[in-house]
């Protein structure tokens, strides 16, 4: 194997909103990395041999516990990336429904599926584990990222090797030990505090048969490259520029709120975030207006308490500069920045909420994904308008149209080229709402059913008469 670069910062809790390195986890060793292997190819034959009524019974009790835990799974993620507590409680529930989801569907979404034959005797689908799998997982949603990949894997009869972003050890230990207490067999569900090279090894060790990533685009772009080189199974969940377009609002300020309040959702680090709002000329100087008071009533405040008119940090100190840089990049080559966009001093992360107008083409903004509090809105003559910039970008995740005429929403929204497109509501979700995206947004789906499908054998059983 590849030995760690000992250069690279390691796992650590480093808290945004004060920028204080609260505690420090050591990376994996390349033997303790070897064992997790091979835990989880030892344990695969038995847990694929387990009925899957039982399989499920287990990710049922894992949903009890997220549940049951929610308060304290919460305090956890608010201290590791500045999640609002309110919203750190909604994601650890929102896991819960996860699991239970697949505990009871699970069962039939796997079942066998017979097919019509023109040839005589009995055709059957089948679908069938894989074998032990690498999840690589991101801080935006530490719970909610890794339930969507493990729990129908887990009810599949997989088994999971789990790689958690550098700044989230304390909860992917609390997942950890909520696989166990819930009667997870040992091997089946191992947490791995990984190196990027031991990634690298991890993928290309016959014993592992699929990756799935949530992460950025440039992470997909070598994960992708790494499983195309060793011929596994991929799934990618990547950026996301969704377009956001209101097509008219008998409400103005209402509708602004609504798309206030979405792209707020955990401090705007959501892949599938209204970064692009598309406004009707008609309404867009009321729709902005509204959007900038609001942003300017918000003061900076400690994630942990919550208090109501504030916003939380973004993840890191890190991830605030590059997003400051961002904006500069748009206001310097004549965008108009109508409130905000402050970076705060010392090493917290809190970026003040911003809004931007007047984007054009040559700016960052333009192409790339804003991760972090800031709408940026465009104005537009026409529904074909409206088209062309939505579908105007790299990306392909998600994309919502709005319309005090609902038909004439749903024309405009048939055209986005997305893997998720919603009428007259943000984003459908819910744990049987399949989630994905294409063009640069990656490949591959997640909940729903589409979620039982991915690291599947779909394997043809036919008896002849």
């Amino acid at each position: 194997m590849t030995t760690s670069n000992p250069a690279e910062p390691g796992y650590r809790v480093l808290n945004p909103a004060t920028g204080e390195v609260v505690e420090t986890f050591p990376t994996a060793s390349d033997p303790e990395i070897e064992a997790a292997i091979g835990a989880a190819a030892a344990a695969y034959p038995a847990w694929r041999d387990t009925p899957i009524a039982e399989r499920a019974r287990i990710a049922s009790r894992v949903a009890e516990l997220f549940a049951e835990r929610s308060d304290v799974l919460a305090e956890i993620i608010t201290t590791e990336m500045g999640k609002p507590l309110s919203q750190s409680k909604g994601e650890a529930e929102f896991s819960a429904d996860i699991f239970r989801y697949f505990a009871t569907e699970g069962p039939a979404l796997a079942a066998d599926q017979e097919i019509k034959t023109f040839s005589g005797g009995r055709a059957v689908v089948q679908r069938l584990p894989i074998g032990p799998l690498l999840g690589i997982m991101p801080w935006n949603y530490p719970y909610y990222q890794v339930a969507r990949f493990a729990a129908p894997n887990l009810v599949l009869g997989n088994t999971i090797l789990l790689k958690h972003a550098e700044n989230c050890p304390r909860s992917a230990l609390a997942i950890e030990q909520i696989m166990q207490e819930s009667g997870v067999p040992a091997g089946v569900y191992t947490n791995v505090f990984a190196s990027h090279a031991q990634v690298a090894d991890i993928i290309a060790d016959p014993r592992v048969q699929g990756v799935s990533l949530t992460g950025s685009e440039r992470a997909g772009a070598i994960i992708g490259e790494l499983a195309g080189r060793n011929l596994k199974k991929a799934v990618l969940e990547l950026g996301g520029s969704d377009p956001y377009v209101v097509l008219d609002a008998a409400d103005v300020r209402g509708a602004a709120a609504t798309a206030w309040t979405t792209r707020m959702e955990n401090t705007g680090q959501a892949c599938n975030s209204n970064k692009r709002m598309i406004v009707a000329e008609g309404i867009f100087d009321d729709f902005v207006a509204e959007l900038t008071a609001r942003a300017q009533s918000l003061t900076p405040g400690d994630p942990a308490v919550d208090a109501e008119g504030t916003f939380a940090p973004l993840s890191s100190r890190g991830a605030a500069e590059s997003l400051a840089a961002q904006v500069q990049d748009a206001v310097d080559r004549g965008a108009t920045l109508h409130t905000g966009g402050v970076l705060s001093a010392g090493g917290a992360a809190y970026f003040s909420p911003a809004v931007l107008t007047g984007v054009t083409p040559d700016m960052r903004a333009y192409h790339e994904e804003l991760f972090g509090p800031v709408a940026v809105v465009y104005k537009v003559a026409d529904d074909d308008e409206a088209v062309r910039l939505a579908n105007d970008t790299p990306y392909g995740l998600g994309g919502a149209v709005f319309s005090e005429d609902r038909e004439r929403a749903a024309r405009v929204a048939a055209r986005l080229e997305v893997g998720m497109s919603n009428v007259n509501i943000p984003a459908a979700e819910g744990a049987e709402m399949p989630f994905g995206g294409v063009k640069r947004s990656g490949f591959g789906r997640e909940l729903g059913p589409l979620g039982m499908e991915e690291f599947v054998n779909k394997r043809l059983f036919f008896v002849a008469d």
